[in-house]
């Protein structure tokens, strides 16, 4: 039976008004959903269907009074409100009434809708954009704000989106963490009242909260069952969810940025964009969204998409801030040597007067060590380049140490309190992006880097430190445009660096995962997912972000955080995009080859890794093991992970079911990843079998040694 699922959302615009057109009906619509409006006798847009697509169209449903589309506060909504404003003259209120809709075809893929809702009274306009993306089964959705009105009006509230549901039950599931501790995935029942999930931090707005979420319906969903929504907040500032169950047991669920500090002032004529409100809807479970995901992620979330990502090997584990030019000349060797494409200089290159020997100086002063580095970024990238490897350089330029050059010259170009003591971060301070001139500097970072050292082909971008007693010198009385226009200023930044450095790769950082998000993705090649490299966390950390973001987004570093084998790190590595930062130095011969091996298995593999279809077969979660495999989109050829975990003495598993082949075809079995003179013992192993079976009867993968691991390539004959 096809589940009914109503999703009303919001948006913002302004245009002129023009006639009201009242009764009218229209859908939007991907190649198996579809979203349906009406306008009421009243003039209202509402919400009427939601979910999969409808043999008939659903012109016969019936829409809910009580959904509209963008929800006014002021006037008889007695629900959290997408939008309140106060008008010039100071009247709270505010009614839109639809007015007009524009559809166009931007390309073969995607479809464009533009809906005018104007209030009666006031000058006040908001545009209602839904784009749809027919073969990845994605909406995305933001509005504008506008008005004519004889001075600032003040927006209270500003959603992208509202989505109303009605079921029986319905099961929130959320990310949350902290530092090293990213991406934890709990359920919950929804009851009556309101839950929120909010980010009040600025800057790394991650660390606690994470700005994705499923909702499930009637029921929890499982990965290949149940009715189950998916959303994102294409945002890299602060978040809020809301999510109200009311007294008819109907769900709306609210999401855009956090309103926390941010009455925003809007200028007559001036347009307010939300950012992209970004989701999907499944009725077989979250494998379905997961991938949705993945392949809008690549082709529309992410820049340089369609590209093979390098493998890199990073200093820091060898050396930590303790370098020169001949160790990390001896390290481009080892690099060489791995396999790898490319080395990156980690933290602790710059700052003279105030060097940069640990992390309490030299943040804003961005010129080459001479004490490390006498030659500058110039040799080390002509030494890397003779020796076979590219060269890529740590940056964190929206930040400043009190001990550095920069602070002393512009303490105007921080955010601080007046009249209060300086709060400190890990030795450091935020500088104010809003200002133009900060802007400038921080685009010259980057650009005045690039013009002397042209051949560095990679930036790992990082962001150690959260917004804490937050001021800006440039707003000075318009304090409450900070947290909105610190991200924009920092999008400002980001474009214009990609304007002129347009496939320079550039790795998302913020002191781990604490940014991570699809607003920030366009300008980055990948985002580092957690400073825990540990691969038992890892395997939970990993699992948590496969199911918004591509596995080529992901970085994922062998270290020596945790006691595992090399072998058990490398395998759990190579489920996302591939990196070394650990010593090499104390590799054993036979590591030395392992190592090489993977390297080269990974390349050969990654095809299918970074674009492969996923299907996550056992979830840690739910056993003391994970079991994961990515299908090429021929089913032609499959890569399958099977990571055991804190197993118990005794402890038995059940062969796992595979997915996503084709039950008509022959599979070759083999397991890779051995190490050097190990034979594998899996049953399987260089066997043929038909997809059918390998999707019904399934393969034993998992023994019973803890933290130990399988790598299987299964590929049709």
């Amino acid at each position: 039976m096809i589940k009914q699922v109503a999703i009303a959302f919001i948006l913002f615009c302004c245009l002129p008004v023009t006639r009201l057109l009242a009764q009218e009906r229209f859908s939007t619509s991907t190649d198996h959903l579809q979203l349906d409006f009406e306008v009421d006798g009243k003039g209202r847009l509402l919400q009427k269907y939601f979910g999969p697509r409808l043999s008939d169209g659903g012109d016969q449903l019936r829409p809910v009074d009580r959904w509209e589309a963008y929800t006014p506060a002021g006037m008889n909504n007695l629900f959290e409100p997408a939008i309140q404003v106060t008008h010039a003259d100071g009247n709270p209120s505010l009614e839109l009434l639809y007015i007009s809709r524009n559809t166009v075809k931007t390309e073969d893929n995607v479809t464009a809708t533009t809906i005018t809702l104007r209030d009666p009274k006031y000058p006040f306009t908001v545009l209602l954009h839904v784009n749809t993306y027919a073969k990845e089964d994605i909406f995305k959705v933001w509005t504008e704000i506008s008005h004519k009105e004889k001075g600032p009006v003040v927006l209270a509230n500003f959603a992208s989106s509202i989505l109303h549901f009605n079921a029986h039950k319905y099961y929130l599931t959320n990310f949350h963490g902290d530092w090293a501790e990213e991406m934890k995935m709990d359920e919950n029942e929804l009851t009556s009242g309101i839950k929120i999930l909010d980010s009040k931090l600025g800057t790394r707005a991650d660390m606690y909260q994470m700005p994705f979420y499923f909702v499930s319906l009637d029921e929890p969903s499982t990965e290949t069952h149940g009715a189950v929504m998916a959303g994102t907040l294409a945002w890299t500032g602060n978040f809020r969810f809301a999510f109200e169950v009311d007294e008819l047991n109907m769900l709306r669920v609210i999401s855009g940025m956090n309103t926390y500090a941010s009455q925003y002032r809007l200028q007559p004529d001036q347009h307010f964009e939300t950012p992209a409100f970004i989701f999907s809807y499944s009725d077989n479970g979250r494998g379905t969204l997961s991938r949705n995901f993945h392949r809008w992620g690549a082709k529309y979330g992410v820049i340089d998409g369609e590209k093979p990502r390098t493998v890199l090997l990073n200093n820091w584990e060898a050396t930590g801030f303790d370098f020169n030019e001949e160790k990390l000349s001896a390290l481009f060797d080892d690099a060489h040597k791995l396999g790898a494409d490319l080395f990156l200089l980690d933290d602790g290159w710059f700052g003279n007067k105030y060097p940069r020997n640990a992390d309490n100086a030299g943040l804003g002063d961005w010129q080459e060590m001479k004490a490390k580095l006498p030659h500058g970024l110039g040799y080390l990238v002509k030494t890397a380049e003779e020796k076979k490897v590219k060269f890529g350089i740590w940056l964190e330029p929206e930040m400043v140490n009190p001990a550095s050059d920069l602070y002393h010259q512009h303490p105007d170009w921080i955010l601080k309190l007046p009249n209060r003591s300086e709060d400190y971060f890990r030795n450091q301070l935020v500088l104010d992006l809003v200002n133009p001139k900060v802007q400038d500097f921080v685009y010259g970072i980057v650009d005045d880097m690039m013009t002397a050292n042209p051949g560095i082909a990679y930036i790992k971008w990082d962001c150690n430190r959260m917004i804490t007693n937050a001021y800006s010198p440039y707003l000075k009385d318009n304090q409450g445009a900070l947290y909105i226009e610190y991200t924009r200023s920092l999008y400002q930044v980001l474009k214009r660096i990609r304007s002129k450095y347009p496939h320079l790769a550039i790795m998302l950082c913020s002191g781990g995962g604490g940014r991570v998000d699809y607003g920030a993705l366009p300008y980055f090649t990948e985002f580092w997912a957690s400073d825990n490299t540990d691969p038992y966390e890892r395997v939970f950390i990993q699992w948590g972000y496969s199911y918004f973001f591509p596995s080529f987004t992901v970085a994922d570093h062998i270290t020596s955080w945790g006691r595992q084998s090399l072998k058990f790190r490398t395998d759990v590595a190579m489920m996302g995009r591939l990196g070394y930062d650990i010593n090499l130095d104390k590799f054993t011969p036979d590591e030395w080859t392992f190592s090489q091996q993977a390297v080269a298995n990974y390349k050969r593999l990654q095809p299918v890794l970074a674009h492969g279809d996923l299907y996550r077969l056992v979830s840690p979660y739910h056993e003391n093991r994970a079991v994961l495999m990515y299908v090429d989109t021929t089913k032609s050829k499959s890569v399958l992970f099977a990571y055991n975990l804190h197993t118990r003495f005794g402890e038995n598993f059940t062969p796992v079911k595979l997915q996503g082949l084709d039950p008509h075809r022959q599979y070759r079995v083999t397991e890779i990843n051995l190490k050097p003179g190990e034979e594998s013992h899996l049953y399987e192993h260089n066997k043929i079998f038909s997809g059918d079976y390998l999707m019904k009867a399934g393969i034993n993968v998992s023994g019973h040694e803890p933290l130990s691991s399988k790598v299987l390539e299964i590929v049709a004959e």
